[in-house]
């Protein structure tokens, strides 16, 4: 009975994953203009110069280094929680909070000194 459950849900779930067939409605007019209005929110629809494609990839650099620095972050808190006690495992959470703060800082530096020489070089 248990192999009987057991294949059954496996048969329900495969089912449940298949992917549907999909229309096409056959106007792409209405899709350029809906991608054109998400884009607009968005903020990447621009005129598609050098200086807007490089500062698209340092905002999603940042954003990436932001969510690497909170992932660490909450990994050595989880750490340092669950020590117990062990010297050796609030240790290691006190490395990895310094060194991410170091990683941080050091890259909120390098962005703070690109941002200035670039907007000197192009006054």
């Amino acid at each position: 009975m248990q192999k009987f459950i057991s294949k059954l849900k496996l048969i329900i779930g495969a089912i449940a994953l298949l992917p549907y067939r999909v229309l096409a409605q056959g106007n792409l007019g209405t899709a350029k203009t809906q991608l054109d209005a998400a884009a607009d929110i968005a903020g990447t629809k621009g005129n598609g110069s050098i200086e807007n494609v490089i500062g698209t990839i340092i905002k999603a650099a940042l954003t990436l280094v932001g969510l690497i620095f909170l992932i660490l972050m909450v990994y050595a808190g989880y750490l340092w929680m669950t020590a117990r006690g062990e010297e050796e495992q609030v240790k290691k959470a006190k490395d990895i909070i310094v060194g991410s703060l170091i990683g941080l800082f050091i890259v909120l530096s390098a962005y703070a000194i690109t941002y200035f020489v670039t907007t000197n070089f192009v006054k």
